[in-house]
């Protein structure tokens, strides 16, 4: 259903980021990320105490692919 859109402002953009206005039928992203992280390291706000006696991460990863990810245009799709 069409729609009257209004001033837009985007800030920013990512490389797995969509912008969208108006219809579509797919939208597909086609990036894949994988984070290794040890024990209090995503932890935000003020008065912050985080005790961590012993922490291993372990980022021993033997597959050759985690994600096989191919976008709709290379997959026919479209």
């Amino acid at each position: 259903m069409p729609a009257i859109v209004g001033a837009i402002k985007i800030v920013n953009i990512g490389t797995g980021s969509i912008v969208h206005i108006g219809d579509s039928i797919q939208l597909a992203p086609s990036v894949t990320a994988k984070t290794f992280s040890g024990a209090g390291s995503f932890n935000t706000g003020d008065n912050l105490r985080v005790c961590n006696m012993v922490s291993t991460t372990n980022t021993y990863d033997n597959d050759v692919a985690d994600s096989n990810v191919v976008s709709a245009d290379k997959a026919g799709v479209i």
